[in-house]
């Protein structure tokens, strides 16, 4: 007989064939009850001691939380049952017993506290609530591949160890790489600049490995990311891509996951899009008597502008030269590079890229680097490189501020952090 998943339950009489974790069970003395619990959903098995066998009846008593479980029985509708359908078992077989007591609590209102939670993530990611997140996720992984083949982009796969830094800086995990020393990549910046200027449209999902010794609720030491670049583009062209990339997969979420919205953040909406400079949103946010330094907004300004810009994506331009990678293009005293911020946090950087040699060697000598590091990406330029312009998305943050998350590695399946190295 083939598996039934929980959610074809409901809806028709049948024999059903369900298989999966015991969420809870009940004793009324006449009538026992199991909830059967797998990634569609949830039923409720009833068992009274007149209508099943005795040893079925007997084994819902023993069964510990969490057991692995196969039931056989039939489904009918029942008004007191939750969704108003249940199975009456003919059959209850115990595949794998789960340890009793668990190491933490996995009910929908577990107050275990989260480093616990992480310590114990394989049993974590049993609870309903931690699921949802993932199955977001998920969404919005598809959403964004969906939108870059729409926009006719080509998904490519990139290198993730390096000879050198990718973006300058010393926040770099060291390796070695047979006789050579060699460095987790921080971005693969370089390479999708070196794609579009052959390939035109480019996107990846990315592993990037930053060694930076933070400890805060918006940062991770691994993580992943959304790039996209484009040939014969400045940043206001890709900030368009970006934007309408955003409103897109939010609107793929709130179709493809109402359940999950329903109970992580219910008040999500597709984000309006609004264009400010540095310079304006720095004077605004003065005026509020929020301090921001002269070449970055600061994490309290970030926060501040959800209060002002609500349900809005906010695209920062024209940044300061000074303080931007050596890589975006200077506009006099300022740049072409870009900030996309959502609801206080900061999801996307990006910008148009120099694509002239001398004056890319000439920003790396101002950002104390040596060009000789970076020899084989400034030639790629060498040879007929058009101008190009692209952005980094963090897929963590995005899913944190879509699902009103406090904490980004509520939104990673396995965090990494100067702290963490385990499971």
């Amino acid at each position: 007989m083939e598996r039934t998943m929980i959610c074809d339950v409901f809806g028709k009489e049948r024999e059903v064939r369900l298989l999966g974790w015991v969420y809870d069970t009940r004793d009324l003395k006449k009538v026992r009850f199991l909830v059967l619990r797998d990634i569609s959903g949830r039923i409720q098995v009833t068992a009274p001691v007149e209508k099943v066998e005795r040893e079925v009846f007997e084994l819902i008593d023993k069964v510990k939380r969490e057991s692995v479980v196969e039931v056989i029985g039939k489904s009918i509708k029942s008004k007191q049952a939750p969704g108003g359908w249940e199975v009456i078992p003919k059959f209850i077989k115990v595949i794998a017993k789960a340890e009793d007591p668990l190491p933490i609590d996995v009910s929908d209102y577990s107050k275990t506290e989260l480093p616990i939670r992480l310590n114990n993530r394989f049993l974590d990611l049993h609870r309903g609530k931690i699921q949802a997140i993932f199955k977001v996720q998920s969404t919005i992984l598809r959403a964004f591949r969906e939108f870059m083949f729409s926009e006719g982009a080509i998904e490519v796969i990139l290198p993730s160890i390096i000879s050198s830094s990718s973006e300058g800086g010393t926040e770099l995990f060291k390796v070695k790489y047979f006789e050579k020393d060699a460095f987790l990549s921080q971005s693969c910046q370089l390479y999708k600049q070196m794609l579009a200027c052959s390939m035109e449209k480019v996107f990846t999902v990315f592993v990037a490995w930053r060694a930076e010794k933070h400890n805060t609720t918006r940062h991770l030491n691994e993580s992943r990311q959304f790039d996209y670049e484009e040939a014969f583009a400045d940043d206001k062209k890709v900030m368009d891509v970006l934007a309408r990339c955003v409103v897109f997969i939010v609107k793929k979420v709130l179709e493809e996951n109402k359940e999950e919205v329903k109970l992580l953040n219910p008040s999500l909406k597709v984000p309006k899009v609004k264009y400010v400079s540095f310079t304006e949103l720095r004077s605004l946010l003065r005026e509020k008597g929020i301090s921001v330094p002269l070449h970055d907004l600061g994490t309290g300004a970030e926060h501040e502008t959800s209060k002002i810009f609500k349900d809005t994506l906010l695209m920062v331009h024209s940044w300061p030269i000074e303080g931007k990678p050596f890589y975006i293009m200077p506009d006099g005293k300022l740049s072409k590079g870009f900030d996309a911020l959502l609801n206080g946090l900061e999801i996307c950087s990006g910008g148009q890229r120099i694509h002239q040699p001398e004056l890319l060697e000439e920003r790396l000598k101002a950002n104390n680097l040596n060009p000789e590091d970076f020899k084989d990406y400034i030639n790629s330029f060498r040879f007929g490189a058009p101008p190009h312009a692209g952005w980094a998305v963090g897929v963590e943050r995005l899913t944190m501020v879509l699902l009103g998350l406090d904490n980004i590695r509520e939104a990673t399946l396995f965090p990494r952090d100067r702290d963490r190295l385990n499971p």
